[in-house]
């Protein structure tokens, strides 16, 4: 489980292409400084398990499933990414819940920069329209941001200086792909009340307990 608070800004330094699967190798000195094999490391968003580290530098395994529903067929050695180290129990939760589970692909359509942010403008798979709502949590290349307007297509997200200089969300161009993944907790809600269950009813156990 991540928060989509990145903690460093790290590198492709090599792609090796494998049979439906892809081994990336990539620099990050902050993510990598306890990281050993088996471990999880989200990269833009997607979380991957590390194969070894060394120098600063860790190895993943990326099947073909994640490489068709996320932007990380598209990374070449130099290419920047977004790192960030699943949270600690006990610590303080920055962004929201993420789960490092891609739900899809956006397109960013648009920057509108202003003298303290910049306004961006992305695509919106229709499959995903439904979660995402303004002032809502969706996060963006791995990045916990808010919805500051929700279309049907498209939404908007405002960009403050520290994330425009940490993340790779201050040097993706109009035309470039991001990965997106919505808020958990809707989809889920979602699934119970097609079942026609009420969320927020008391089960069985709940009452009991509550008697006691």
């Amino acid at each position: 489980m991540f928060t989509g608070i990145v903690e460093e800004l790290g590198e492709v330094t090599a792609v090796e292409l494998l049979a439906e699967a892809s081994r990336f190798r990539l620099r990050g000195p902050v993510v990598t400084e306890d990281a050993k094999h088996g471990d999880s490391i989200a990269v833009n968003g997607v979380c991957l398990t590390v194969v070894e580290t060394a120098d600063g530098e860790f190895t993943a395994d990326v099947m073909q499933e994640t490489l068709d529903r996320s932007s990380l067929g598209a990374l070449t050695a130099g290419s920047r990414v977004n790192l960030e180290r699943p949270m600690a129990l006990g610590g303080r939760l920055g962004g929201h819940l993420v789960q490092g589970h891609v739900d899809g692909t956006g397109e960013i359509l648009s920057r509108t920069p202003s003298e303290h942010w910049e306004l961006v403008r992305i695509a919106l798979p229709e499959n995903l329209s439904r979660y995402v709502v303004e002032k809502g949590s969706i996060t963006v290349d791995g990045v916990s941001l808010t919805v500051v307007e929700a279309a049907a297509d498209s939404f908007t997200i405002s960009l403050i200086p520290t994330t425009l200089a940490l993340t790779t969300l201050g040097i993706k161009q109009p035309g470039e792909p991001v990965n997106l993944e919505v808020d958990v907790l809707a989809k889920y809600v979602e699934r119970l009340l097609a079942a026609g269950v009420d969320p927020l009813a008391a089960t069985p156990n709940d009452t009991e307990d509550t008697e006691r």
